[in-house]
């Protein structure tokens, strides 16, 4: 008998990539599959935090031109806008779906198990694989909710909010003939789970420490020192987030060749 080649899949595109990145937003970003009262809870926090931000960026502008001079105090005070800024761009998509799905009806989505894993790139989040008529559909749900899916191929009925995607709840229809096996968690995806909260913390505060370190130290002219301080804290800031994407592919090829070759 011939045997059949798998034929390769296309290469991404760039605006197909571009389409995913968008979508990925549109569900939430890094928030994707969490519940919407733990998501609202996370956006009162980045509101506070920000907050703090925004005191102390005022307290600068009020106290700092005194000693060192307007050039200085701006330069110092632009590094406290950045916390805020990745504070927008990562809590603020989700906390808004967050906000319409805790009162909104869940949709039901069913169809046959393709598979199921206790751990995926989200922390705290499993994924399932579901077999639906509009093609194979992938949900982040919290492992507990996975404890009753089994490992043969059966029929799943899901609850899943409309904007953030969380799953409320999971039904298992037909029989539970094969208990699910869960390898290990590779210590390679919990570092990988952890790199997309460490890096916008270490970001943040690279940028930050940098520029008001350089920003409050005696240097006699005032517009090179506050452009030596936006400077440092600037490298300093990219500094990290190259180191966090070099990690993350390092990561990810790490997690690609554990896969095993069909």
């Amino acid at each position: 008998m011939r045997k059949v080649q798998p034929k390769a899949g296309a290469p991404t595109s760039a605006g197909q990539t571009r389409r995913q990145r968008e979508q990925f937003v549109q569900a939430g970003g890094m928030l994707q599959g969490y519940a919407p009262d733990q998501v609202i809870r996370i956006g009162y926090i980045a509101i506070g935090v920000a907050v703090v931000c925004l005191l102390v960026i005022a307290a600068i502008l009020i106290f700092v031109p005194t000693v060192y001079g307007w050039p200085d105090a701006i330069a110092a005070s632009v590094a406290w806008v950045l916390p805020v800024a990745l504070l927008a761009s990562f809590i603020a998509p989700g906390f808004r779906l967050a906000l319409k799905d805790r009162k909104a009806e869940g949709r039901l989505v069913q169809g046959q198990l393709v598979g199921a894993s206790s751990v995926s790139t989200s922390m705290g989040l499993g994924m399932l694989m579901v077999q639906t008529r509009g093609g194979v559909e992938q949900f982040l749900v919290p492992p507990a909710r996975l404890k009753q899916v089994p490992g043969n191929q059966v029929n799943v009925v899901l609850t899943v909010t409309p904007n953030l995607r969380h799953v409320r709840s999971v039904g298992v229809m037909g029989q539970r003939v094969v208990p699910r096996v869960e390898p290990a968690v590779p210590a390679v995806m919990k570092r990988l789970q952890q790199l997309p909260l460490i890096t916008p913390i270490a970001l943040a505060l690279a940028a930050v420490i940098g520029d008001d370190a350089v920003a409050l130290s005696p240097i006699p002219n005032q517009v090179v020192h506050a452009a030596l301080a936006i400077l440092v804290g600037t490298a300093l800031g990219a500094a990290v987030y190259g180191a966090s994407f070099l990690l993350q592919r390092r990561y990810m090829t790490e997690v690609q060749g554990m896969v095993p070759k069909g």
